[in-house]
């Protein structure tokens, strides 16, 4: 078995293989390559398992250039997913040994992986974050009468508030963007450019979705979807300010399901959540099952591996300082800031 280093001629075989492994996400496609080196100018190493001429494994890896931390490899940076798209233990021992590999060829301090499973490694993973994921049916009914009668009302109350939803695709990238500008700030988190989004809506196209809540006529609340296979894979979504605490999220939440129940997808992937969250429980309201994720950080031999994680001393000041920033301030700087912190 060889590990190669793919280029764009490859991509074809590459998608193929992630629309046929069961580890394969919408996360591991090929196009994010593009995106991520046009949008962020990080360099990509995606590697494949050849056995025989025939892919038996794939791994997505993405260099950043952090003025914060350094250089850092890592599957998949700003999203949820990556790590070896395998169902194979041993490729998936070889795709690690290769990404080891890279750390010290690229001179990374530490390699981070966000699997869905546990790897091999010699650091145990971080298990704080988990996978939040509903099983759709073909008549959304089937859910709702599911559902406990305390939500069902809280549902029900949230549409007696003048909310409603939209859906569409790149033509809704603004609106989207301003909503989770301003969502963002209040959660202290920069970030990236609306290019991002933009690039993400144009070349995925027909498989993302975003949603917008409105009140008015004025978008309030959004989620940007990815579709993959039979599955949706929920990515960014925020509140404007003013409505964060609201019901608008009722709206939202029962609206995409309602749709995606109708257009005949199976799962709805909610993204990831901190265990034992207030998002995890909201996202059990709908019936959503949790799935432990494995992040797994590897340090170089001259590296070390910092905290990333908001219970950092240093992080919790840099998150309050955010919060009081301008709205107009944050645009402009956090793009910058965001784009090294994975």
């Amino acid at each position: 078995m060889d590990i190669i280093h793919c280029t764009d001629s490859d991509a074809r075989r590459w998608d193929d293989f992630v629309a046929s492994c069961s580890e394969g996400s919408f996360y591991h496609r090929y196009a994010w390559r593009a995106v991520n080196e046009k949008c962020f100018g990080h360099e990509s190493y995606y590697l494949a398992a050849v056995d025989g001429g025939e892919i038996r494994g794939l791994f997505p890896l993405v260099l950043l250039r952090s003025r914060i931390f350094g250089k850092i490899l890592c599957s998949m940076p700003f999203v949820n997913l990556g790590g070896p798209c395998t169902s194979d233990p041993v490729v998936s021992e070889a795709l690690m040994g290769e990404a080891t590999r890279l750390l010290s060829w690229t001179g990374a301090k530490f390699l981070e992986v966000r699997a869905r499973s546990r790897l091999k490694t010699s650091r145990p993973p971080s298990e704080h974050k988990v996978s939040m994921t509903i099983e759709l049916a073909e008549d959304p009914d089937k859910l709702w009468k599911a559902f406990t009668s305390k939500h069902r009302n809280n549902v029900r109350r949230a549409y007696g508030h003048g909310f409603s939803t939209v859906n569409g695709g790149p033509e809704l990238v603004d609106a989207c963007y301003e909503v989770l500008t301003e969502s963002w700030r209040s959660l202290g988190t920069p970030l990236y450019a609306k290019a991002y989004f933009s690039e993400v809506a144009r070349i995925f196209n027909d498989s993302i979705a975003i949603f917008l809540v409105l009140q008015d006529g004025r978008p309030v609340g959004t989620a940007f979807n990815g579709h993959h296979l039979d599955r949706v894979e929920g990515m960014w979504a925020g509140t404007a300010a003013a409505f964060r605490g609201s019901d608008l999220n009722y709206v939202l939440y029962w609206d995409m399901i309602q749709h995606y129940c109708r257009s005949g997808f199976k799962r709805f992937h909610l993204g990831r959540s901190s265990a034992d969250s207030g998002a995890e429980a909201f996202k059990k309201k709908w019936l959503a099952s949790s799935t432990q994720l494995y992040w797994h950080q590897i340090a170089a031999p001259n590296g070390r591996i910092p905290q990333l994680n908001v219970n950092n001393p240093k992080f919790q000041l840099a998150i309050r300082t955010w919060k009081r920033l301008p709205l107009a301030l944050t645009k402009t700087i956090g793009p910058v800031i965001s784009k090294g912190i994975p």
